[in-house]
């Protein structure tokens, strides 16, 4: 049957909403579609068919970090649509090689081979599917608060959700704590986290169950859908140490905090580790779909010698390549690494004013442009409340402030806020107003 012409296209919300209702699949678990029709962006602003205003703190998907339709990223979507945007996969462009060339220029030595894909899902199950190949072993290790994509390989290391009634995982995959000093569970005898005695413990049961056939370690410098943990300083050279002792690959997923938004170009420069093979998805595209696997020159031999396939219908296109490139271009130029840290600052002192106001604020924690605020109903228990953390949620979307709220068992609400590099002070300032109101407009209903 063929599709029906667009002719009788209505602008009526609540017939859109029947339509939505009835023709789309949800997909986000127990979460609903927020409802609101996003007409535009701008920077970092949505606005909905309605005429209202809505603050982005997310950078959408936690992917735009130069803003909604930046027009550098527009003109060069524009002018490269009009002259070379997919080809067979077997085929190069100048844009291709040009970003994997520049990649490696931003990165330490041996980081130098790429290859351009899509999603940050697509490129952990590549970066996945040659350390097995490589390694000739098939066990994978990852945090129990991890994310890395919904593809097999990927999801089977993803352990913050999504893993019940889907049948079996991919066998090898083991989960190790995941380093979290605001809720520790190895404590030293002053009462904070002994990470180094947690991590001792989680490969002593890695140990225990693997079949001798341990091939890498996926994981995030910050872990974001796990509620913004940051492994301590010294966590990832220990970490790296025991990957090296059982000759496992270390994979860093860079996906939300690769390209200058933690303050760094890449997370994993603070803790001075070079990961075997890095993987980078949304802020490389700065929200369209781009995603690459970089390592180095002899596990990428390596992986060739024992014939490396991941082909995909869009791997190296030259459309989101060419994006790729102004990306760098703007980063460099305007010096977004450095801006992020100062706005990250800025942020941070806003949250902490907040905090000292609200005791329901429990944790701030993050880095650069990446920061978590958790939320508990007692500070001294840490006890949390899924509700709390929901009707701040809905309140700052009355108020015009797009807000991500992870709850997880055992932690509380945890507001993920990864705004645009491109953010003003006063953009942020804005925010900090509307989350100050709506977290005062929780505490009254909770009676807190």
């Amino acid at each position: 049957m063929a599709a029906p012409t667009t002719d009788g296209l209505t602008t009526d919300a609540s017939a859109f909403w029947a339509d939505a209702d009835r023709h789309l699949v949800r997909y986000a678990g127990a979460g609903d579609f927020t409802r609101e029709i996003i007409d535009r962006a701008d920077g970092s602003y949505l606005f909905t068919e309605s005429g209202r205003r809505l603050l982005d703190f997310t950078s959408g998907q936690m992917s735009a970090i130069l803003g909604h339709s930046h027009p550098e990223i527009v003109d060069t979507v524009r002018r490269q649509v009009g002259t070379l945007d997919h080809l067979f996969s077997g085929m190069l462009s100048r844009p291709v090689v040009d970003l994997a060339r520049r990649l490696a220029e931003t990165l330490p030595s041996p980081l130098e081979k790429a290859l351009l894909l899509t999603t940050g899902a697509e490129s952990n199950e590549a970066a996945i599917r040659m350390a097995k190949l490589v390694t000739g072993k098939h066990e994978i290790v990852s945090f129990a608060r991890s994310w890395h994509g919904m593809t097999q390989a990927a999801a089977s290391a993803t352990y913050s959700a999504g893993r019940k009634g889907y049948g079996p995982a991919a066998p090898g995959n083991f989960a190790i704590p995941a380093p979290n000093p605001y809720r520790p569970d190895f404590v030293d005898a002053s009462g904070e986290l002994d990470w180094k005695r947690q991590l001792d413990f989680g490969f002593e049961l890695i140990d225990a169950q693997s079949v001798g056939s341990l091939a890498a370690c996926i994981v995030e410098p910050i872990l974001s859908s796990g509620g913004i943990i940051e492994p301590p300083p010294g966590y990832f050279a220990a970490l790296r140490e025991k990957c090296r002792e059982r000759g496992m690959l270390l994979i860093v997923d860079e996906a939300q905090t690769g390209l200058c938004r933690t303050g760094n170009w890449y997370a994993f420069e603070r803790d001075g580790v070079v990961p075997d093979i890095l993987t980078l998805s949304k802020t490389l595209g700065a929200g369209l779909p781009l995603a690459a696997v970089i390592t180095s020159a002899e596990i990428e031999q390596e992986a060739h010698d024992r014939g490396f396939l991941f082909f995909t219908t869009h791997v190296a296109d030259p459309l989101v390549a060419a994006v790729g490139n102004t990306v760098l271009d703007v980063l460099t130029r305007d010096r977004l690494d450095q801006r992020a840290t100062e706005l990250g600052a800025f942020l941070r002192r806003g949250l902490d004013d907040i905090a000292a106001r609200h005791p329901v604020v429990g944790d701030i924690r993050g880095r650069g442009l990446l920061v978590g605020m958790e939320l508990v109903v007692d500070r001294s228990t840490k006890r949390s409340s899924d509700e709390l953390g929901a009707l701040v949620t809905r309140r700052c979307l009355e108020l015009g402030l797009h807000m991500n709220i992870v709850q997880l068992p055992g932690m509380g609400g945890v507001f993920r806020m990864a705004p645009p590099l491109t953010a003003t002070e006063e953009e942020l300032a804005e925010g900090l107003g509307i989350l100050d109101e709506a977290i005062g407009y929780a505490c009254a209903q909770f009676g807190l």
